[in-house]
């Protein structure tokens, strides 16, 4: 496993294990740190939308179109606005910090 920083909704910052081979949802929804994931990874409902700090945003995988969309609609978007349920949490983001964005 690999260290991953979570902000949750209060500002309180966690250090966990993350799940590697997962989807960073599946880290964030069991953490019970605000993220839903209503839509099981559908990348349909936006409730495990999460910001990524800045020096991490050029390590994960370009956003499809899809989740672009769905996250530009949000009232709450930011440039570092991502769907955690889009992209793997993998060796290679041990450290990742995203603070969990406010609830729509």
């Amino acid at each position: 496993m690999a260290l991953l920083r979570v902000i949750d909704r209060d500002g309180k910052e966690h250090q966990v294990e993350g799940k590697t081979g997962l989807k960073l949802m599946e880290t964030l929804r069991d953490l019970e740190y605000g993220v839903a994931a209503i839509c099981g990874g559908m990348c349909s409902c936006a409730t495990c939308h999460v910001y990524v700090d800045p020096q991490w945003v050029s390590r994960l995988p370009e956003p499809m179109s899809d989740e672009r969309e769905l996250l530009t609609e949000l009232s709450h978007y930011q440039d570092n606005s991502r769907l955690s349920c889009q992209f793997d949490f993998t060796p290679e983001l041990d450290g990742l910090r995203v603070t969990v964005a406010p609830d729509e």
